[in-house]
């Protein structure tokens, strides 16, 4: 099967990645990125609920992201069967609202994903947030990828790139 083709106007693996993930709070999981030989970012580690845990994230450094060209973001990546969820914020500074969608992907084959910005909902620490502003994707500064949702264990995504598209309404 044949993937749509996509500009990759953003390729992921020029973005500063870092991981933020449970510790923040007291938990143990723990992932990492890292560029691969492909040119491609690998988020993986390992998701716990101890210590009331149950997250991992990593988060691109700051820097002016015009997502603007369309009414979503289409996503290539390429997965192990878990469902995570593509975060954009706006604001700048550490512990801000963040913008969040969800995914599905399918166990070692490479897909993209259609995501309209219709279906990002403001979020904090994982909490909606429901007086927040609309999501401008002119002004998006750092992108993301969460895994959580009590999905403990190993984990594996790789990422490509991202592009503005339009997406029809299912």
């Amino acid at each position: 099967m044949s993937l749509p083709a996509l500009a990759c106007s953003l390729t992921l693996s020029a973005l500063s990645w870092q991981a933020i993930d449970d510790v923040v709070m007291g938990g143990v999981s723990a992932s990492s990125a890292r560029v691969t030989e492909h040119g491609t970012v690998l988020f993986s580690g390992r998701v716990s609920l101890e210590n009331n845990g149950g997250f991992a994230s990593i988060r691109s450094a700051d820097r002016r992201l015009d997502l603007s060209g369309g009414n979503g973001v289409a996503l290539k990546v390429r997965g192990d069967g878990k469902r995570y969820k593509l975060s954009l914020r706006t604001g700048g500074g550490f512990d801000g609202v963040q913008y969040q969608a969800p995914f599905e992907t399918a166990a070692g084959q490479w897909q993209v994903v259609p995501l309209p910005f219709a279906a990002f909902e403001p979020r904090w620490r994982g909490r909606l947030v429901p007086d927040a502003p609309a999501l401008d994707p002119a002004a998006v500064l750092s992108i993301g990828v969460v895994i959580a949702d009590r999905q403990t264990g190993p984990f594996s995504l790789e990422l490509d790139c991202l592009d503005p598209l339009t997406v029809s309404a299912p």
